[in-house]
């Protein structure tokens, strides 16, 4: 069965002094303030739809390595994940970086580095951003 999730943003004034606000309708957790000053220079308690994107990368991500892991028999104890998506103001996103440590009973740092490989490829985000270039750090932990 399909699934649809929605957010909504607001926007008023022009966008170098504009500003707007973004809700998550479909859970209905959270409204957010969003600029142009919290996007491309510092986020001073407003998001960005890069902040948006690097939330959504590193959940998708988290769960696509936790199913690949427990498929191959060693199911994770835990998984830290971060995404940094960098935003060039004129270029627009210009890569990201998906950080995992995992602790994960009875697998080698290769095959925790090869599934890991194997999640970022394959989680529904990474196909959605395959434009832009992913890179990624796994490192097993006790």
């Amino acid at each position: 069965m399909a699934t649809t999730r929605t957010a909504t943003t607001q926007w008023k004034g022009a966008l170098l002094d504009g500003s707007g606000t973004v809700s998550l309708d479909s859970s209905g957790v959270g409204t957010f303030d969003v600029s142009w000053p919290s996007r491309a220079e510092e986020a001073n308690g407003k998001t960005s739809p890069e902040e948006l994107i690097a939330a959504a990368h590193s959940s998708c991500f988290s769960m696509a390595l936790s199913n690949g892991l427990a498929k191959a028999g060693t199911p994770p104890q835990s998984l830290e994940t971060r995404a940094d998506v960098t935003f060039q103001p004129g270029e627009g996103i210009t890569g990201i970086v998906i950080s995992v440590r995992g602790q994960v009973p009875g697998i080698s740092a290769e095959d925790f580095q090869q599934a890991a490989e194997t999640a970022k490829a394959n989680c529904p985000v990474s196909k959605a951003l395959a434009g832009t270039t992913i890179s990624l750090k796994a490192e097993l932990v006790g």
